[in-house]
């Protein structure tokens, strides 16, 4: 098994977190993994986008040129990106921010996460939802690896974020459940 993952949006959107965290939990989960991470011009505002590759096997090259799932959380990475999943792969983009005005040829789910975080009390929470609606309709993990992977690696100063992040993963969850399932 090896699965490829590409994270893009805004610097400040948690793109390299949930990336990072992807790569945590496949990690402890016992995967091979690599996580690279890109900055655009500047940390925050500016464009970022990160690759995370978990694999059951040892990783030949950390290059994607066409990543099996793409996570977009802005226009701007949905312009960019949609075309770019390999064929079989999925797209998942956040419906709060992003006007789908292509027809990607895979699969899409969109997510509200934007608005969905809010409704939580923390739009930094945004990111959490988008990964967990990944895990729940593409299981490469289950999302209670992430929930593991966050307790064990939340950085100090963030660990009064954690029930809210656990929080942020059942929304996702139960988002990409109910719009996966219903017909469109």
């Amino acid at each position: 098994m090896q699965d490829s993952f590409l994270f893009s949006g805004f610097g400040g959107q948690g793109v390299m977190f949930a990336g990072q965290l992807l790569a945590y939990a496949g990690m402890d989960a016992g995967y091979h993994v690599t996580w690279i991470p890109s900055y655009g011009p500047e940390m925050r505002g500016g464009t970022a986008h990160c690759f995370v590759i978990l694999s059951d096997q040892a990783i030949g090259s950390p290059v994607l040129p066409r990543p099996a799932v793409a996570l977009v959380f802005n226009q701007p990475s949905y312009e960019k990106y949609a075309g770019q999943v390999a064929p079989g792969g999925l797209l998942v983009f956040n419906s709060s921010l992003i006007t789908a005005d292509q027809s990607p040829s895979v699969p899409t789910l969109a997510i509200p996460a934007t608005a969905t975080a809010h409704g939580l009390g923390d739009a930094r929470l945004m990111n959490m939802v988008m990964l967990s609606a990944l895990l729940t309709v593409r299981p490469v993990l289950p999302v209670s690896a992430l929930e593991a992977a966050l307790a064990a690696h939340l950085p100090a100063h963030r660990r009064s974020l954690l029930a809210a992040n656990v929080q942020a993963l059942a929304a996702g969850a139960a988002l990409a459940r109910e719009a996966w399932l219903s017909p469109a």
